[in-house]
């Protein structure tokens, strides 16, 4: 087993390096400071996950192959169910550690509140906080789902918390499965929350369980293990590959306690035709669980309404906008593009003068590294890179001429952008042909709700967006978004209503 060597060095001119978290079978994940974040966004900390194929001992080149793909499986699996409730992929990247081993990493926010199974340890869990938490896993769950991905590893421990312990996020989709397809099914999850359709115990000595289809019941019955651990903060071991059947002493004379054993019990059922067969299913199963929860916790005669499907919790800094997608390569692939990976390669230090003389492509893969007694906050760093046979003054030239082409081309699209949004607030109706140069994201609204002039209801309605109408996201400002109607999910009375505006982001489901 080979372990990489990044302890006090900077990854790519921008990641300081802090410490190590933790080790997989196939990932080392550290926490690290993006030097080229402001101290107050939420991002400038941040996880970045490197891939070893080294750490595996019987390596092959079919191995290292599959793992390579998973690991770039994970990064378009996160792009694609992106959610406020689902951890964020911010960027990725190929370097050299230390000893010049070459890495693919992925770059993750940081949710520095924990684990819920680590928060149960500390702490009591309120049930009326485990229900928020619990709606918050529903609404990411739902959205994957809808998007074609089943994750498979539902369990506390994959279930982080923001630093303020209010927004709860799904993370590690490392075996997650892209498609509802008839392929084997290999055996994954932790055997306690793991449904029997995948649970290592029945997998045998192949690794291949005999399940002709995988579906969503699978997260369902792994999320109510789940529950079951933050709700009675003690682990269903006793219930391993089976339905739970009773709670914990401490929990049963609570005033929730028949219907929450109620529910999990359908929701554990062996048979996946036995459970709810997706989120909604199981979401409408637990109303009457949550009236209970609600009317014990809040004296009231006023009955609350409650949503037809679990709605999500906007934290600062989330954007629905994915990075650029990865292109991961082996490492005898990154040998054919760079030979000097192969061999020991001539270095130099280079300073801002000669730095742009290097190639793009081969600064990519560079590892820029801080003196092993310096501080790793020290803005002076050394770029140990092989020396490329180019033409220095051509290659220079070149880099200078499209730097100035791509700043021109950036320009104009901001002035045009700009005007034609100035002209849009001023009244003016333009041609549908011009839009917004960069890709927007849509959305479609999930009940009828009033369109306003600014990001606040301290103003008048300035239009009405039905239930089901396509919008296209403009700007985002904490959890309101400007919007535009692109089409109205039903026909209105008042045609003459505004199509532009600012929506709360709780009433949109991202496409």
């Amino acid at each position: 087993m080979k372990e990489l060597s990044l302890n006090n060095c900077r990854l790519d001119r921008r990641y300081d390096v802090r410490r190590l978290l933790g080790r997989g079978s196939y990932a080392e994940v550290y926490l690290a400071r993006d030097v080229l974040a402001s101290p107050q966004s939420p991002h400038s900390q941040v996880v970045i996950k490197a891939l070893n194929v080294f750490l595996q001992n019987d390596l092959d080149a079919d191995l290292e192959r599959t793992l390579v793909e998973n690991f770039q499986n994970e990064a378009i699996a996160l792009d694609r169910v992106r959610h406020p409730n689902i951890i964020s992929r911010l960027g990725h990247g190929t370097a050299r550690d230390l000893r010049g081993t070459v890495f693919h990493y992925l770059v993750l926010e940081y949710l520095a509140g924990g684990d819920l199974q680590r928060l149960c340890k500390e702490r009591k869990v309120t049930i009326r906080q485990a229900m928020k938490y619990i709606e918050q896993i529903c609404a990411g769950l739902r959205h994957a789902h809808a998007n074609g991905v089943i994750h498979r590893d539902i369990k506390p421990h994959n279930l982080l918390l923001t630093a303020d312990l209010e927004t709860v996020k799904i993370a590690d989709f490392g075996v997650a499965r892209m498609s509802q397809s008839d392929t084997p099914i290999t055996r994954v999850g932790t055997n306690i929350y793991a449904p029997p359709e995948h649970s290592p115990m029945f997998a045998g000595q192949t690794g291949v369980l005999t399940v002709a289809r995988l579906t969503p019941a699978a997260d369902i019955y792994s999320l109510a293990k789940s529950i079951y651990s933050v709700v009675t903060c003690e682990s269903p071991r006793y219930f391993s590959n089976q339905p739970i059947t009773e709670l914990p002493v401490s929990s049963r004379h609570e005033p929730w306690s028949n219907e929450m054993l109620r529910v999990l019990n359908h929701a554990t059922q062996t048979d996946p035709h036995q459970r709810p067969q997706d989120i909604d299913e199981f979401w409408i199963d637990m109303t009457e669980l949550r009236r209970i929860v609600d009317e014990a916790e809040i004296a009231t005669s006023i009955r609350p309404k409650y949503d037809a499907s679990p709605q999500p919790h906007v934290a600062r800094g989330y954007t629905p906008l994915a990075p650029v997608q990865p292109r991961f390569d082996t490492a005898r692939n990154l040998q054919e593009r760079f030979p000097a990976i192969a061999t020991a390669p001539q270095t130099a230090t280079l300073g801002p003068d000669t730095m742009a003389a290097i190639q793009p492509d081969i600064l990519e893969e560079a590892l820029v590294t801080n003196s092993p007694n310096a501080d790793t906050d020290a803005p002076d760093t050394v770029l140990s890179v092989p020396i490329p046979q180019m033409p220095v003054k051509r290659k220079r030239r070149v880099f200078r001429k499209l730097a100035v082409f791509g700043i021109l081309i950036g320009l104009f699209a901001s002035i045009l952008y700009g005007t034609h949004i100035y002209l849009r607030n001023r009244g003016v109706v333009l041609p549908s042909s011009i839009t917004n140069p960069f890709k927007a994201q849509t959305a479609t609204a999930n009940t009828d709700i009033y369109l306003r002039p600014s990001p606040t209801t301290n103003n008048d309605p300035i239009g009405l967006v039905t239930k089901n109408s396509k919008v296209r996201i403009v700007k985002t400002q904490n959890n309101w978004y400007e919007i535009d109607v692109v089409e109205q999910g039903r026909e209105r009375d008042d045609q003459a209503s505004a199509t532009h505006g600012w929506l709360y982001g709780k009433y949109l489901d991202m496409d």
